[in-house]
């Protein structure tokens, strides 16, 4: 790899994605929860009831990851697990008043993230890096979706 690609936009994206998960990892460790548990959490504080299938799209994680980060909080007493009465072979996910509970007490890793690492930087400079990025994520999708050639 020569220094232009290791300075380029890509490069740059993948090491703000990995500050941004050590951020995560470390506000998150104190209360023994992952960034995947932390993202079921906040969907059903602030969904509510959540088919658990529907995490598989939210999350982008395969169904037995799905099902070890479930298992995982139910265990923990934070998420109960439910038969959907409408599907027996589905089951819906709803945080305990115990999850609640730790949901009040919990940091925001995302908004530590945002406020450090965007405070003072203009809002019209925000909007070129959302669209550059957008844009270069929807092209390298398109290009998965139409099989990567050589």
């Amino acid at each position: 790899m020569n220094f232009s690609q290791q300075n380029s936009a890509g490069a740059w994206a993948k090491k703000y994605h990995q500050a941004a998960r050590s951020v995560i990892e470390a506000t998150l460790k104190p209360y023994d929860l992952g960034s995947t548990q932390w993202y079921v959490l906040w969907q059903l504080i602030n969904a509510g009831p959540t088919p658990q299938r529907d995490f598989l799209a939210y999350l982008n994680i395969e169904k037995t990851t799905l099902s070890g980060v479930t298992s995982a909080l139910v265990r923990k007493g934070l998420v109960e697990q439910a038969t959907d009465s409408n599907d027996q072979r589905q089951k819906i996910l709803s945080i305990t008043p115990a999850g609640q509970a730790l949901w009040q007490v919990l940091p925001d890793p995302i908004d530590l993230i945002l406020k450090t690492a965007f405070e003072g930087i203009p809002s019209d400079d925000l909007a070129v890096v959302v669209r550059v990025l957008s844009t270069g994520t929807e092209r390298l999708n398109g290009l998965i979706k139409k099989g990567v050639e050589r």
